[in-house]
This record gives C-alpha cells, sequence and structure tokens, in this order.
C-alpha cells in the first residue's frame, strides 16, 4: 500500500525505529534508516534488502540541527521529497531525578526526545507543503499523556512536549495536507529498559508491548489514506505495570 513512498526514520538501528522500518519496507515503502551507528544502521538494512525492498541508511546524531538538515537535503535531493517521517529516537539517562538528574543529563534527554523532533520535521516541511501530502508520526509515551514516577521531569516533559508540538501540526498544516500522530506507547521490551535504574525483571519484560507490535502500528498509521488523520494513539500492554503499580501502592 506504501509503494514507492519515501520514508524517514529516526533511531532506525534498534528496538521501534528497527521495527518501523521493517513494517514500511514491507509495504513497500522506500526507507531511510538514520541514526549514530553506520555499523548497525548497514547491518540491519542489509537484511532488510535481502527481502527485496529498497533501503538506505543516512547516519547522524538527531540532536545536531545541522547533520539533520544535511541529511534531509539529501534526502530530498536524492528523491524529491519525504512522504512519511517517523520521529522515533529517544533516549533517558540512569540519573534522571530531581535528586540526581545533572544539567548534561537533561539537555542530553531533552536534546533528543524533543529537540530532534522539531530538526526533523522542520527539515521535512516545506517539501511537505510543496506536494500537499505528508505524514509524520511522532514517538512520544504513555509519559506523554499520563505523569509517570519511574521516567523522570525531563522524560516526563519532553514526551509531553512532543504531544503538543504534535497537534500544533495538525492545526497549522491540515489545510496543506499535512498529518501528524503522536504515538504514546506504554512499556514496549527495548533496549531502553536497561537505562533505568533499576531494569524491570525478565519475568515483567515478557509481558511488556514488543517492538513488532509498535512495527505494526506504525505501519497501519502509514497506510491510512491522506484524508484520515490519527492524531494520537496510546497503546499500551495488557498486563500494564504502570497501572498496576499505582493501585498497589494506593492500597
Amino acid at each position: 500500500m506504501l509503494e514507492g513512498k519515501i520514508a524517514w526514520i529516526t533511531g532506525a538501528g534498534t528496538g521501534i525505529g528497527l521495527a518501523g522500518a521493517k513494517a514500511l519496507a514491507q509495504s513497500g515503502a522506500i526507507v531511510v534508516m538514520s541514526g549514530r551507528r553506520k555499523d548497525v544502521l548497514d547491518k540491519e538494512a542489509a537484511k532488510i534488502s535481502e527481502t527485496g525492498a529498497t533501503v538506505e541508511v543516512e547516519p547522524m546524531d538527531v540532536a545536531d540541527s545541522k547533520a539533520v538538515l544535511n541529511v534531509a537535503d539529501a534526502i530530498i535531493k536524492r528523491h524529491g521529497r519525504v512522504d512519511i517521517l517517523v520521529n522515533n529516537a529517544g533516549t533517558n539517562t540512569e540519573n534522571r531525578f530531581w535528586e540526581n538528574q545533572t544539567i548534561e543529563g537533561w539537555d542530553q534527554v531533552i536534546g533528543v526526545n524533543l529537540n530532534a523532533v522539531f530538526y526533523c520535521t522542520k527539515a521535512v516541511l516545506d517539501s511537505m507543503r510543496k506536494q500537499k501530502d505528508g505524514l509524520i508520526i511522532n514517538v512520544a509515551s504513555w509519559a506523554g499523556v499520563h505523569n509517570v514516577a519511574i521516567t523522570g521531569p525531563g522524560y516526563n516533559g519532553s514526551k509531553h512536549a512532543v504531544v503538543s508540538i504534535t497537534e500544533t501540526l495538525n492545526m497549522e498544516e491540515c489545510k496543506n495536507g499535512i498529518r501528524a500522530c503522536a504515538l504514546c506507547p506504554g512499556e514496549v521490551d527495548t533496549p531502553i529498559m536497561d537505562s533505568r535504574p533499576v531494569p524491570p525483571p525478565k519475568a515483567d519484560r515478557e509481558s511488556m508491548l514488543t517492538s513488532k507490535d509498535l512495527g505494526n502500528t506504525i505501519r497501519w498509521i502509514a497506510e491510512q489514506p491522506p484524508h484520515v488523520c490519527l492524531n494520537e494513539i496510546v497503546i499500551s500492554p495488557t498486563w500494564n505495570r504502570l497501572y498496576v503499580g499505582s493501585i498497589e501502592s494506593n492500597r
């Protein structure tokens, strides 16, 4: 259904981003994978290419505005447009609470989770406006619609902001045929779990959403017709530790 569409995905080397790249490629999109580690991207892109899909690699640091602009310009020069942008890159720090959060850690979280969403979106908007069509999927978080204690103020604040700026895109750009979705997953078993002060035990991780679940969701969003805007999607595991912990702590 996405045959010939140009899809650019950040944080595409692992986790949700990689799953999204696979799912969009399976649907026929030409996928451009971005991330910091070229070796990882090359390895995963080669695997996807073996299925007959067209996959390209554009390494970059999403928190570097000049690098983002250079990559966006290269994609648009090569293909003439970007039809789908998936702002997936995200991070958190182990020292994430008011009692131990450092300025450097705060800047890192805001730089990757929030600033990068602005940089990448800004870099493709003009081309989307010209073609009167475009889809932006911002991978936010359950912590973008609820205040979650375990994720800390930097992560919560950045993800709430992503949900907000997604809606402003729809407010301003719907007249140009551009639509945006804030995808807000609960806990997903990805490598970011390892950066928690206390990583969840294996049994809990087995009950979480998987990267593939989110990849399939990204594909489903992308396959909707141009007149359909899925403003916000909140998705969680059925056994939701964030609910369970809240209930148990208030018994």
